[in-house]
């Protein structure tokens, strides 16, 4: 064979191998759709996260989620949510809000199977927002898995479970991102405009409404990182949920359950916040004098400020080497402290600068 026909050959080859090569293509793409697909999934921890979301996630926490009912003389009151996370023996138990049964003289909760049982209040922490339910451990479908919000970094996936609204939304699932952590935001625990505690709650985007509070915030995992509890509700915020660290919450809930009576300390002062211009014209302060933290209304005789001197009138701005800007943040302050230590607090009369000591006693709750 000469060199041209080679050349013909080699060509009429390549040809033929392109058409063949082509038609192989064609025949894996129309008869074998998906074998053609590489690595398109993105691996988050244990769980899968792909274009169907956080499914195993949700399904692994669904079914522990259970919707609160508040009743007050056999009337709802209110409505919440909260989850299974122990179950001992023949007794299961439930974390949810404070806020979400305060009021309450019997607490009912319905499961994902719509089965509606009474529950027995083991107990509840108002400054924690903590509360703790108790029910037949054959009751309970599923108990969530617990983890760990010191681990989580910003920008993780997390999302809520919970009753939005009404129960006709009941075991809604919204998800976000981990947005913040240890924010320092005030709470109030009456129906008042005034703040009377400040949380350290880790923040996150997801949809948290009314009905939310007591529910649990979960990582991609479907472990529980939080306690969704509060919402910044302004006209110029939007998705701002935050939710209670896991270890705080349950910390708090096995000293209920273990009978622990919780005991703060006290100072035995009467307050009132300096930007609080009706009550300190009321009590008959001079409110031109009155420009940074908190004054003192009254002094408790025999208490632990009386002893140390403080009198009404006193404007406190510090404790220890907190600024003290507000009553939430005094508390705060104050409650990171037991009975017995005691405290370096800064305060000003007449315009003077003062230091003192004050050994804390305890409170009555």
């Amino acid at each position: 064979m000469n060199e041209k026909n080679e050349k013909l050959v080699l060509i009429i080859c390549s040809i033929i191998a392109l058409f063949v090569g082509a038609a192989g293509m064609y025949l894996v793409f129309h008869f074998f759709p998906n074998s053609t697909v590489t690595n398109v999934n993105k691996s988050e921890k244990e769980v899968t996260v792909n274009e169907n979301g956080i499914s195993d996630a949700v399904d692994k926490i669904y079914d522990s989620v259970v919707v609160v009912e508040t009743y007050r003389n056999q009337q709802q009151i209110a409505s919440g949510t909260g989850f299974v996370y122990k179950s001992e023996g023949n007794k299961a138990y439930i974390l949810t809000n404070n806020h979400v049964i305060d009021e309450g003289d019997e607490i009912y909760v319905v499961f994902t199977n719509n089965k509606q049982v009474k529950t027995k209040i083991v107990g509840a922490d108002a400054y924690a927002d903590i509360g703790v339910l108790e029910v037949d451990a054959k009751e309970i479908i599923s108990v969530a898995e617990i983890g760990s919000s010191e681990e989580t970094k910003l920008g993780d996936t997390v999302f809520a479970v919970g009753a939005p609204l009404d129960s006709a939304y009941s075991w809604t699932v919204t998800r976000g991102i981990l947005s913040g952590k240890d924010r320092m935001v005030e709470v109030s625990l009456s129906n008042n405009n005034s703040s009377d505690w400040i949380m350290k709650v880790m923040q996150t985007d997801a949809a948290i409404n009314s009905g939310n509070s007591g529910g649990p915030l979960a990582n991609s995992n479907g472990e529980v990182i939080g306690i969704t509890s509060i919402k910044l509700v302004s006209s110029g915020v939007e998705g701002m949920g935050f939710a209670i660290p896991i270890e705080d919450a349950v910390e708090c809930a096995d000293k209920i359950m273990s009978g622990e009576e919780t005991v703060r300390p006290l100072l035995g002062i009467t307050m009132i916040d300096s930007n609080d211009i009706y009550s300190l014209y009321a009590n008959g302060f001079n409110i031109n004098n009155a420009t940074k933290g908190v004054i003192v209304a009254s002094v408790q005789d025999g208490s632990a400020a009386d002893k140390a001197g403080i009198k009404k009138g006193d404007i406190i701005t510090k404790l220890d080497d907190d600024e003290i800007t507000s009553i939430a943040m005094l508390r705060y302050s104050l409650y990171k402290h037991k009975v017995g230590d005691t405290i370096n607090l800064t305060y000003t009369r007449n315009d003077k600068e003062n230091n003192v000591k004050v050994t804390l006693t305890a409170s009555e709750s």
